[in-house]
Order: structure tokens, then sequence, then C-alpha cells
């Protein structure tokens, strides 16, 4: 399979698996998070950004294990308030937890357990995929300074092709949603403008455009109206068959969110913060070693409480999805977690008992 999507058809059966991943991961949001979990299983809830990914390891962890794990992607933030009132056995966050959101949630640690990219994703009949496109003119688009298609700007990067005269309409997320925190923290990389007056963050307050909640909210804006441009994980734009843009990395090399660009961004950020176990690699330097980066790429914590009578089940089932869960993530465009990050992910379940 390629790393990335190129102009030709994505192979079927690989199309199948987002579909089947993403639908299962969208039944089970009918599910209310606030329930406790019954003995035999886990409870998780949080970012819709690894939703795909979990709901393959949830029918292969209880194959494998018999250990049933259900999943309600509500949000990041969502996660982190389900987890802080002990309402589900984990949650996840693609933002890392803040001092005060450790602090509210009393005595919780949380790992990277997932690795992909955020896709900036567009509707324009008739043109084709990976057209290009740079970090300042993103946040143009997003500040409601580039308000057509055919603006001067976009047409200096996309040389011969013939860009329409038509409205520009940004769309975000409405609700607080790490994978905006992945969006705006590299808008603050590229934009002074962006990070003076509207800085990031899993809710900022958006100058222009369309809001709409959770990644599949995004993504059906994005498929329904023509000239827009809105920003999800990769693996939402393939199940929606949307386009979706080349990213001029700072090597000055246009990169595509795929498994190869997504490998070369890790690569940038090997210090923990002791704290959340935070690592970024949005924006990675321009050198060499990172001219494949794709520029916003970022990992996806979960979230356990360092005490929890779940402990005998959560700490075999994260330590799967570190190692053996990691397998199943290159088909849905996650890229496995380097040896380093399962280490430290290890090291950090040793606080967690019952």
């Amino acid at each position: 399979m390629k790393a990335f999507v190129t102009r030709r058809k994505r192979p079927l059966a690989v199309l199948s698996v987002l579909t089947v991943a993403i639908a299962t991961a969208v039944a089970i949001s009918v599910g209310g998070a606030q329930a406790r979990s019954s003995a035999d299983e886990l409870k998780g809830a949080g970012a819709t950004f690894p939703a795909p990914l979990i709901a393959a390891w949830q029918q292969k962890y209880e194959a494998a294990k018999g250990v049933k794990v259900s999943y309600n992607p509500i949000g990041s933030g969502g996660g982190i308030s389900a987890i802080s009132n002990k309402t589900v056995d984990f949650g996840a966050s693609d933002a890392p937890m803040t001092p005060d959101q450790f602090k509210s949630c009393g005595g919780c640690v949380e790992l990277p357990w997932a690795l992909s990219a955020t896709a900036v994703m567009y509707n324009l009949p008739g043109l084709p995929n990976n057209l290009h496109i740079t970090g300042p003119i993103i946040a143009g688009i997003y500040l409601g300074q580039i308000k057509k298609w055919n603006d001067p700007k976009i047409k200096a990067v996309n040389k011969g092709v013939n860009l329409p005269s038509l409205d520009v309409t940004p769309v975000y997320r409405s609700d607080s949603s790490g994978t905006s925190f992945n969006f705006t923290t590299y808008l603050n990389t590229v934009s002074r403008q962006w990070k003076s007056q509207i800085g990031r963050g899993t809710t900022v307050n958006w100058p222009a455009g369309v809001g709409a909640r959770g990644s599949s909210g995004v993504s059906g804006v994005v498929s329904r109206t023509q000239g827009a441009v809105g920003y999800a994980d990769i693996a939402y734009s393939l199940k929606n068959h949307l386009k979706f843009f080349s990213v001029q990395n700072r090597a000055k090399k246009f990169a595509r969110p795929g498994l190869a660009g997504i490998k070369a961004a890790a690569q940038a950020d090997r210090k923990f913060n002791p704290q959340s176990n935070e690592l970024s690699i949005v924006n990675p330097p321009g050198s060499p070693r990172f001219a494949k980066a794709y520029p916003i790429c970022t990992y996806t914590y979960v979230i356990l409480r360092m005490q929890s009578d779940k402990a005998n089940l959560l700490k075999p089932f994260v330590t799967w999805a570190l190692t053996s869960g990691q397998q199943y993530g290159p088909a849905l465009i996650f890229q496995p977690i380097p040896k380093y990050v399962v280490i430290r992910g290890k090291a950090t379940l040793k606080k967690v008992h019952s």
C-alpha cells in the first residue's frame, strides 16, 4: 500500500477498512459516556481523531483477549471531562492536558498511543487532489483575509491550475477538539497575526467560517459545500472521499499527510514533557532530515486514573494498543509509534494500580 494518496483511486480494500472502522465508531457513539463500566468490560470516551483506529482495536482485542472495549468519540474535551468525573475507565485526547486539567482529574496520567496527521481538505469539483498550499495561506483563509479560490497567493503555488472565482468557506470544529489544538498550534507557527490575535487551543474564537461538531461534522460540511476548506484527521478525509492539500513544510517541500510524511515528522521531538508526556511534532525544522515531513502531525493520548478498580484490565489493553495494536494503524493512515514512545508508555503504565 502506498504511504499516501495519489490522484489514482485507493485500493477498495483500504477504503472498506476505513468505512467499517469509522462506521463502528459512529455506531458506538450512540451509547452515552456516563454509564459506569461493568466488571468485564472497559469503557472509554474522547477524541474523534483516533476513533477509526480504536474501532479496529475494539474488534481485534475482544477477539484475541475476550475483553469488550467500548468507546464514545465525543471530542477531546469530553474525554477529559469523562475521565475526570470517573464516568469512564479511560479518556482520550489529541491535546495534552493542561496543569489545571491534571489537577481537576485528581490522580491521572496520560501517554501517547497513536500517531497520525491532520489533513486540510477542500471541495473543488473538477480540480485534482493534492493542490498545493502554504501555512500562511491557510492562516489567511481562516482569518477571513483570503476569500476567493483564484486569489493570487493560491494561484502562485498552483501554477497551471485554472482556479475558479469561487468563495472560500473555512469550516472549523465548534466543539472542544484536540484536532483543533493540533491545527491551531500549526497556525501559531506560521502566522504571527494568528499567534497574536487568535492563539492555539481546543477551542478558539474563529474569525471566519462555519462551525461543525466532530471530525465527521466538519467532513460532512466540506463534502456538501463547494469551495469549502476544513481540517480533520486523514482517515476521515479518505472515508468521505475528500480531496486534501499537499502542505509546504519548513524545508520548502510540499508534503502529503501519508505514512511517510507522518514518520518523518515523528523524528522531530524526543523530549517528553515530564508531567504530561507531551511530544510536539508540529512544523518540524527545515533540515534535510525532515524534507518529507508533513507539518500538521500529532500524537494522540490516552488518559488513565492511577488508581482504578479496572487496572487489571486497563494495563493489558493499553500495553496491547502500544505494541500489537499498532499493526492495525497503517491501513487507516496511523503510523506505528516509535520504540522510545512505547518504552515511555510502558513506564507510565506502572503508575496505574487497583
